[in-house]
Parts: structure tokens; C-alpha cells; sequence
């Protein structure tokens, strides 16, 4: 007996939890509820409301740039982190947190300095990395860090 290998990826429109078999991530695919593309190949911008279902409820991991408007290092590098989505989805998904917008979830996760990027599978913290960095070295980090 075989078995189709597969994945729950949260939309990033409603956040609706849509089953995907592995085999399919490349080919993009639509929401089952809302319709939207699962994957954009640009960051999603997180909040309160989408942050807790991408980080744990989903199945894949999430690289999540906390970041604020006013912090010129967290400008410098948004293009590098846009970049990176582009190479790293559908196997992973990007989001950007606004540490004004969202005090308590930068303040859950501790975050002192920023631009801070960590990375969560299943809603557990398995890397962390402060500071500027180009748009390759974000991938290499980030695929190092799951294990390929």
C-alpha cells in the first residue's frame, strides 16, 4: 500500500489550512476555502490574527523577519529577505513582523535587537539570526537550518 506524502500549508489570505501533497508544492495551487494562491513568492506580512496559524499550524517551516518602519538596517535588508522568498518557497514560508504593530509577539520571542530573523517549525523556535544580511546567505542559513 502506498501513501501520498503530504503537507498542511496555511493560506495567506484567510488562513484557511489546505492539504497538499508534497509532490504538488512546486505547482503552487489555491486555497480550497478563499480561492487565493498558497504561495506568492514575496513575504507575508504577519499579525496577531495570521502569526499563530502560520508559525504552529501549518507544516511548513516559517522564517519570520521581525522588523520596524523606522529601523534602517530592517529597510536595508527587506529586499534581500523579498529575494530570499522567491528561492525558498513552497518549502518554506516568509513572513515580516512589525515590532511596533506587534509588541507582544516580538516580546513573546524576546527580540532585543532587529532586524531579527528566527525561524519556527510547528510553532518551536529551531534557529535564530540578528543583524543584516544578503539575499543568499538568508537562503543558505535558512535551508541549513532545517537540514537541506
Amino acid at each position: 500500500m502506498t501513501t501520498t506524502e503530504s503537507r498542511i500549508v496555511v493560506c495567506p489570505s484567510c488562513t484557511a489550512l489546505n492539504r497538499v501533497p508534497v509532490a504538488r508544492l512546486g505547482a503552487g495551487g489555491t486555497c480550497g476555502k478563499c480561492g487565493s494562491p498558497l504561495f506568492t513568492g514575496k513575504p507575508l506580512d504577519l499579525t496577531t490574527a495570521s502569526f499563530d496559524a502560520h508559525a504552529a499550524k501549518g507544516d511548513l517551516p516559517l522564517l519570520v523577519d521581525f522588523w520596524a518602519s523606522w529601523c534602517g538596517p530592517c529597510r536595508q535588508m527587506a529586499p534581500a529577505f523579498a529575494a530570499a522568498a522567491t528561492q525558498l518557497e513552497p518549502h518554506m514560508r516568509l513572513g515580516k513582523l512589525d515590532t511596533e504593530a506587534e509588541q507582544a509577539i516580538a516580546g513573546r520571542y524576546g527580540i532585543r535587537s532587529i532586524p531579527t530573523m528566527i525561524l519556527l517549525r510547528k510553532g518551536r523556535e529551531i534557529a535564530r539570526q540578528s543583524g543584516v544580511m544578503p539575499p543568499n546567505v538568508i537562503v543558505q542559513w535558512a535551508r541549513q537550518s532545517v537540514g537541506g
